[in-house]
């Protein structure tokens, strides 16, 4: 299953539309990767929105983009984990480490615009 990943000005936003492999999700690191060097995005928006689940592999994967992701100088913030879904990682002991999140894509939006204004000095 391929993640649709848009552009928006300095932004990449990738739409998780359904629950995905564990190789979809190494799929999706690897083409964030690429396109934030491509693109010379500043910052990378992975909404988990529709995922049910979020597994100990699949927070592993998302918070070593996020790390991979910021090495290649930009921020990464994840948006849209359910109120069932956070409850359940809490209880399986399962973090995103150093991993900023968003209640949804328009405060994820408002997160990077203001890291990338602090970043140029405005």
């Amino acid at each position: 299953m391929s993640v649709p990943i848009l552009k928006q000005g300095s932004i990449l936003i990738a739409s998780v539309q359904s629950e995905l492999s564990d190789s979809d999700l190494v799929q999706l690191r690897d083409e964030l990767l690429e396109r934030v060097g491509e693109y010379r995005v500043r910052g990378v928006i992975i909404d988990v929105t529709a995922l049910d689940v979020i597994d100990s592999f699949a927070a592993r994967t998302l918070s070593n983009t996020a790390q991979m992701v910021h090495l290649r100088g930009a921020e990464t913030v994840i948006v849209g984990i359910q109120a069932d879904v956070a409850f359940s990682m809490v209880q399986l002991g399962l973090v995103l480490r150093s991993v900023t999140t968003a209640l949804d894509l328009e405060e994820g939006v408002s997160i990077l615009q203001n890291a990338t204004r602090s970043d140029d000095g405005g």
